[in-house]
C-alpha cells in the first residue's frame, strides 16, 4: 500500500508511511492522488482530502467531524441511544438559556467547551458565579448531570474492532479521570455490556480510531464523549501496537489494486514507492 501521513509521531510504528508537512499539501497533490490512503490529517485538511481529491483517510471522515465538535457528537448518540447519554443541555449562551439551565439543574453540574480533549476544557459547576464565569467565556452552553462517580472507563476502538479497554480512577481532590489530569489505570474487570455499547456505536457511526470515555452507575453505561486522538498511556502499558492494528485494517478495507496504474511526474526528491 502507498501510505501518506501528516502526522508523523502517530505513524512511528507503521512501516511504509511518507511524511509530508501538512502546509505543504497542495504542493504534492499529485504524490496525494496516486496514494492508497492519507493518514491522520489535520481537521482542516479533511474536506479538501475526501471532497476535492476523493481520497481514503484514516481515521474516518465520520471520526474526524463527529469526534471535532462535542454538540455533534453528542448530538449523534442522541439518535442512536438516548438512554446512554447524560442529561444534557446544549443552548446558546444568552440570559434566557442561563436561567433555564439553572432551573434544570442543581449544583454541581458540569459544564464543557465545545472543542477540547485530555479534561481540559471540562469544568465542575458548584455555584452561579462559576457558571457565569462558564458562560461569559462560552458562546455555546454544553451543560451535563454530573454523574456520582469515582472512575470511568476508557474503551480504545481501532478499525472495527475493541483493542483495549482500562478503568481510570481520579486523582485525590479531582472531578476528572483522564490520565492527563493524574488518573491512574486499571485493567481488571472490564464489564462486557461497555465494550458491547461502544461497538454499536462505532459501528453504526463510522467511527474507526477513538478512545471512547463510558461511565457505569449501578449496571448501567453512559456514553461520555470521544476523542479521535486519544492518549495512549494505557496501551503501552500493555504493550499493544497501534500502528500494527492501523495496518492490518488498512490492508483489509483497501480496494484491489488497478492494474498499470499510471506513475505521477515527481519533482527530484520528491516520494517514489518501492515497486
Amino acid at each position: 500500500m502507498r501510505l501518506i501521513t501528516f502526522d508523523a509521531l502517530r505513524c512511528l510504528d507503521i512501516p511504509g508511511t511518507h511524511y509530508l508537512k501538512p502546509e505543504l499539501m497542495f504542493c504534492h497533490k499529485e504524490d496525494i492522488k496516486v496514494a492508497d490512503w492519507v493518514l491522520f490529517p489535520d481537521y482542516w485538511q479533511v474536506n479538501s482530502l475526501v471532497y476535492g481529491l476523493r481520497k481514503r483517510i484514516f481515521p474516518s471522515v465520520s471520526s474526524y467531524h463527529l469526534g471535532h465538535d462535542k454538540i455533534e457528537m453528542t448530538r449523534a448518540f442522541w439518535t442512536l441511544c438516548p438512554e446512554q447519554v447524560p442529561r444534557t443541555l446544549i443552548l446558546p449562551a444568552t440570559p434566557a438559556a442561563i436561567e433555564q439551565v439553572l432551573d434544570s439543574f442543581t449544583f454541581p453540574f458540569i459544564a464543557k467547551e465545545v472543542r477540547n480533549s485530555m479534561g481540559r476544557g471540562v469544568h465542575l459547576m458548584d455555584s452561579a458565579a462559576a457558571f457565569g464565569e462558564y458562560c461569559r467565556a462560552n458562546p455555546v452552553l454544553y451543560v451535563q448531570e454530573h454523574l456520582p462517580i469515582a472512575r470511568d472507563l476508557r474503551v480504545v476502538y481501532v478499525g472495527d474492532q475493541v483493542i483495549a479497554a482500562y478503568w481510570r480512577r481520579g486523582a485525590a481532590g479531582e472531578f476528572r479521570n483522564n490520565v492527563a489530569c493524574g488518573g491512574e489505570i486499571d485493567f481488571e474487570d472490564i464489564p462486557a455490556p461497555a465494550l458491547d455499547l461502544v461497538r454499536r456505536v462505532a459501528r453504526a457511526l463510522g467511527i474507526d480510531h477513538a478512545g471512547f470515555d463510558v461511565a457505569e452507575i449501578d449496571g448501567h453505561y453512559y456514553l461520555l464523549e470521544f476523542n479521535t486522538l486519544f492518549g495512549t498511556a494505557g496501551l503501552s502499558r500493555r504493550r499493544i501496537s497501534l500502528g500494527q492494528y492501523v495496518l492490518d485494517y488498512l490492508a483489509r478495507t483497501s480496494p484491489p489494486p488497478t492494474p498499470d496504474l499510471p506513475t505521477c511526474a515527481l519533482a527530484p526528491g520528491a516520494l517514489r514507492w518501492p515497486r
